[in-house]
């Protein structure tokens, strides 16, 4: 044990890679204990201003006491609170009213822990997106300047990760960024259908308030409506139990976990593309490939933004079932579930977009390896452009199929069996049968009469669909992204 003994405490207990790591300090402090137990006390605050304006016998000096210790969280004592009381929100009840003792008369009057604890769910999550919108705003727009640079660069398709038809690496990069556009509309979607639960009470009946108010349900309204806007949200839960419907964190952590399918797709082609030597995510002078082989430069930031989409696509199962045994108005087997599931979706969110635009922001494309795989493939495809030509110059198109055919397979066999290059253009240059369409045989060989209207479709998607998404963040696109691992 003495080995250990000046090591930092921090070095002593398992802190979770997504903030040790990964993630960025606003999504780490959007989810911080700070800044989740002072919104508790924004809350209790709302709600006693509220409180106050209805009538209710609440003095601007408890108010003033409250508003001035936001901030002043004795996050030892809460702990000792819990461990005696064994109630997160009591706990803070007593620590709040320790620092307010004219205030702990009024502190949480008529309210249920889900008041604070699921509100200030709901301010965390729409914090959350906003957070992580303009995020994904930069990687579209990062990835839209690298797809207009390269809209006309041929480079060979692929179906099945067999080579196809040509397209052009900015019409790859295109799709990227269409499944990029879906993922930004589902996390505007998100945030804007978010709900405030309110001031509803324990079963949500709003039986505690109206008791507060005599009865006048105009009161309780007004008060469910005034703690909503001071939250800052636009509309709120008309009905809920204890809770509001865990099928909001279904809807939330779907989005984040479709985003997560998306950002594996992309960086997984980016790493087939690497190793085609097509593409390369960036790659720093003194960054190390492998510990064994020297010469290796392994594309570690799509792999790392591929585990981490691995682990948000998966997070989605925890709401999913979470909301599937809300028993009536609620259980508890929700909250310690919750504590990790929604946190940890945001941050990993927040962990691959931070990633992503590092690796748009300096991919290189290497056109002379691009050009070579093209030639070794092109041949083959052309073949029907150079069977019509021959048509065209006179000749029998069935003759000519057959010509082509033995030609191919002799070329084929030269690429597969001999490990050569493909020779079949070399062979019909060298056939007297071809002489006809011999001057020919560039122009019909040209990747870019091959991409068809690759380049138009990627300025016109770029400049119809992309830059309207983007408009909104047009004051929020500054600024690279440095790993710092």
């Amino acid at each position: 044990m003495a080995a250990t003994k000046h090591v930092s405490d921090v070095h002593l207990k398992y802190n979770t890679p997504l903030v040790s790591r990964y993630a960025s300090q606003e999504m780490v402090y959007n989810f911080s204990d700070k800044k989740k137990f002072s919104t508790w006390r924004q809350l209790w605050l709302w709600l006693a201003k509220a409180e106050q304006q209805l009538g209710l016998n609440i003095t601007d000096e408890q108010l003033s006491e409250m508003g001035s210790n936001l901030e002043n969280i004795d996050f030892d004592m809460a702990a000792e609170q819990e461990k005696r009381v064994r109630h997160d929100v009591m706990a803070h009840v007593h620590t709040f009213a320790a620092c307010c003792p004219k205030s702990a008369p009024i502190i949480h009057l008529g309210a249920t822990s889900a008041y604070v604890g699921d509100n200030t769910d709901l301010i965390a999550i729409r914090d959350g997106f906003k957070i992580l919108l303009p995020k994904l705003a930069r990687c579209i727009e990062r990835l839209s300047k690298f797809a207009r640079e390269h809209k006309a660069l041929p480079c060979l398709g692929y179906t099945h990760l067999q080579p196809a038809q040509l397209t052009t690496v900015g019409k790859r990069a295109c799709l990227w960024i269409q499944d990029l556009l879906m993922d930004l509309r589902n996390l505007q979607r998100a945030l804007g259908d978010l709900r405030f639960r309110g001031v509803k009470g324990t079963t949500g009946t709003q039986a505690s308030f109206l008791a507060l108010f005599d009865g006048d349900e105009s009161k309780v309204t007004q008060l469910d409506d005034l703690v909503t806007q001071a939250a800052g949200f636009t509309s709120r839960f008309l009905i809920c139990g204890q809770t509001y419907s865990r099928k909001v964190d279904i809807d939330c952590v779907s989005t984040l976990s479709s985003l997560g399918a998306s950002v594996h797709k992309i960086c997984t082609d980016i790493r087939l593309l690497a190793n085609f030597k097509e593409l390369e995510e960036p790659f720093e002078k003194d960054q190390i490939g492998s510990s064994a082989m020297a010469y290796k430069r392994n594309p570690m930031r799509s792999e790392r933004c591929c585990a981490l989409s691995r682990h948000l696509m998966c997070l989605i199962q925890d709401p999913l079932m979470t909301a599937s045994v809300q028993w009536m108005e609620r259980t508890l087997d929700d909250s310690a579930n919750r504590r990790i599931s929604l946190a940890e979706a945001f941050l990993t969110a927040d962990c691959v977009l931070c990633t992503l635009q590092n690796v748009f922001e300096g991919l290189v494309v290497y056109p002379k390896v691009i050009e070579k795989r093209v030639k070794q493939e092109l041949p083959f495809m052309a073949t029907e452009n150079i069977i019509m030509a021959m048509v065209k110059a006179g000749g029998n198109r069935q003759e000519c199929h057959e010509e082509v055919r033995v030609l191919s397979q002799v070329a084929g066999s030269v690429v597969k069996q001999q490990g050569g290059d493909n020779d079949l253009v070399d062979r019909i240059r060298a056939s007297q049968y071809f002489s006809p369409i011999h001057a020919q045989l560039d122009a019909l060989l040209d990747p870019s009469s091959f991409i068809g209207r690759a380049p138009k479709q990627v300025l016109e998607f770029l400049d119809s669909e992309v830059t309207s998404a983007l408009a909104p963040y047009a004051d929020q696109m500054s600024g690279s992204v440095q790993l710092n691992l």
